[in-house]
């Protein structure tokens, strides 16, 4: 991925939708497990009836596929700070990325199959996926009114 100037548009669309749709699928997912373990014990195979927090998954899913192609083909700006910084910055946003594709993944994949083992794994993905963009919005807060390097500007206003 390249270094550009600043985040494109698209980008930041991108990364305010996600947001939006990682908090949503976070607070419907409560009724998932007993959901879950009721579509076990009844037999019932498939995909069943979408629920608000299934559909907000699958978006989730599909938008940071976009999101991807769209960081590929534009590049992103490069970490303000340290070499150990950028280091930071860099697999910080490489584990949001893997976590916002695997627990998507991992969550269609318990509820088609009926395995409650991934639907576990899941629901410790999703919590580890909050925790970690949690710190990364925590961060962000940080760059931009402690060291007052303009990271969340970036993100509001698209780049030149």
């Amino acid at each position: 991925m390249s270094a550009s100037n600043g985040y494109t548009r698209i980008q930041i669309g991108l990364h305010w939708i996600m947001a939006l749709l990682i908090a949503g699928a976070f607070f419907t997912h409560e009724s998932m497990g007993d959901a879950l373990r009721q579509k076990i014990e009844s037999g019932v195979s498939g995909v069943g009836s979408p629920t608000p927090h299934t559909i907000l998954g699958m978006l989730a899913l599909i938008f940071v596929l976009w999101r991807i192609v769209v960081r590929i083909r534009n590049g992103a700006p490069e970490a303000h700070g340290s070499p150990a910084v950028a280091m930071a910055a860099m697999w910080g946003h490489r584990v949001l990325y893997l976590l916002m594709i695997a627990v998507p993944i991992g969550g269609f994949t318990a509820w088609v199959g009926g395995y409650r083992d991934v639907g576990d794994l899941h629901g410790l993905a999703g919590k580890a996926l909050i925790i970690i963009a949690l710190g990364h919005a925590l961060m962000a807060f940080w760059h931009q009114w402690v060291k007052r390097d303009g990271t969340i500007t970036r993100m509001v206003k698209p780049g030149e």
